[in-house]
């Protein structure tokens, strides 16, 4: 079976490829195209403005954290029952896991998926080396297969037509259109990427605007044509058994989501729900208490940090985090999530607040980056998601460290992973991680679940069997 999809990639981060993916979605629902979303790489900012726009759950395609089989089956499952998959690319379109191979990177997935690529050119000052840039992304590391350009920030349709010229003439690659220069349709962006769609009052607008320019400036129909002549793909005839265990456990997981915590993969949360997980949804800013009748507790990541005023002053639901916890509670907790479990968290501005208090630990943020990339996790000690020699690729970006008391070992806190990371052509890096106390387990690493669902299943039997000693 065919699958119309297209990759819109970019020749590097910032060239515009979010604003023209955002705006072909948009424009492509107005003509009455059911439209999937997609996004290369572990970003989990671009999905939740994917899924605002189509009102679809936009879905990660990572060739690093997944292997192709498993990547093949998420974009097969994902995308029945619509017209066309756009799947955003993830930085530059060759740049993944690091400078010496293309796996993880736009390039690679879209080799997997055998998907025609867009390319999106940030053309300003440019004119017969835009050429020379299109035949470089088509030529390197054995070819892609660029079948269009979309050109960014273009000040006139003259200035257009002109480099649409130019580029046709000496790579033979179509130019779809163009994306005006314009303040009109600017996404707002934070240190961790977009601002979350949630959060900019006037999103609705500015997609409106993007949707009207994009539907006149770019050859939609060239683009459905494009999308739709592509090779059939081997589709997987059934759920993949090889990939973990079915269960009938039931567990009741209580996942926190709210504009503090929504940093969470899709595909995860329906792994732990075929796994026998019933999940209920609640905010650590909002409620009062921890919902009832739950067995376990997904923190996901987020803006604590932006936050945490608000969730200092949800006094309850602290204390109702903290007691559960203390008493056993199976709980999992990523980046934003450890945040919120640490004693107290201290902004860039250098307010301190009060958080759940579960770790006595400080959380400061930082001015720049302490760990951004891909990194594999070995897991030492038994814990809420595996036992010593489980191993999964992870994903990690945080302007934080944690600072933990002298007293946790006393109070039987340790770590649970050995996280390294690949330097090229040096040593790995290697450090602790994962704090667990009790059965509660949180750490810095983003997790994909697909990456080792071992890990998923483990989580929903240790929440089963809290139950069951309840």
């Amino acid at each position: 079976m065919n699958r119309p999809r297209i990759i819109i990639a970019g020749t590097n981060s910032g060239c515009g490829k979010t604003t023209v993916s955002a705006g072909l979605m948009a424009a492509l629902i107005k003509k009455g195209i059911r439209v999937q979303p997609f996004k290369v790489g572990p970003d989990y900012l671009d999905p939740i403005l994917h899924t605002f726009v189509t009102g679809r759950y936009s879905r990660n395609l990572d060739s690093w954290l997944l292997d192709e089989k498993t990547l093949m089956y998420l974009f097969c499952k994902n995308s029945t029952r619509c017209d066309i998959s756009v799947i955003e690319g993830v930085m530059g379109f060759y740049d993944g896991f690091d400078g010496s191979c293309i796996e993880g990177s736009t390039a690679h997935v879209s080799r997997i998926l055998k998907s025609p690529v867009i390319l999106v050119v940030n053309a300003r000052g440019m004119s017969l080396s835009v050429a020379a840039m299109v035949k470089g992304f088509m030529d390197f590391k054995g070819g892609a297969d660029v079948r269009g350009v979309i050109l960014n920030k273009i000040s006139s349709h003259a200035l257009f037509l002109y480099l649409k010229d130019i580029i046709e003439e000496n790579t033979g690659v179509r130019v779809l259109g163009y994306i005006p220069q314009s303040e009109d349709y600017v996404l707002p962006e934070r240190h961790l990427g977009l601002v979350p769609g949630g959060e900019v009052p006037d999103l609705k607008d500015k997609i409106e605007r993007l949707t009207e320019v994009v539907s006149k400036t770019i050859d939609l129909e060239l683009l459905m044509r494009i999308a739709k002549n592509t090779p059939e793909l081997e589709i997987p005839a059934e759920e993949p058994a090889f990939l973990f265990k079915k269960s009938e456990i039931k567990a009741r997981i209580a996942v926190a989501m709210d504009s503090a915590f929504n940093f969470y993969y899709r595909d995860n949360l329906e792994l732990l729900e075929a796994l026998g997980a019933d999940l209920v949804y609640f905010s650590p800013l909002n409620d009062e208490r921890l919902p009832e009748g739950i067995d376990g507790i997904y923190f996901g990541g987020g803006y604590p940090e932006i936050f945490a005023e608000g969730l200092l002053k949800n006094y309850s639901m602290r204390e109702d985090v903290r007691f559960r916890l203390f008493n056993g509670l199976p709980a999992y907790a990523e980046c934003g999530g450890l945040m919120y479990l640490c004693r107290t968290l201290k902004d860039m501005q250098g307010n301190t607040f009060e958080m759940s208090g579960v770790f006595p630990a400080q959380c400061e943020m930082t001015v720049s980056l302490q760990h951004f990339g891909y990194v594999n996790i070995n897991i030492l000690e038994n814990c809420t998601l595996g036992e010593p020699g489980y191993t999964t690729r992870a994903h990690e970006f945080h302007y934080s460290i944690i600072n933990m008391d002298e007293s946790h070992e006393k109070l039987g806190i340790y770590n649970c992973y050995e996280v390294s990371k690949q330097k090229r052509k040096r040593e790995n890096l290697r450090w602790r991680d994962g704090w667990k106390l009790k059965n509660t387990l949180a750490g810095y690493p983003h997790i994909h679940f697909w990456s080792n669902p071992e890990l998923a299943r483990r989580l929903v039997e240790n929440c089963a069997a809290s139950r069951k000693k309840g």
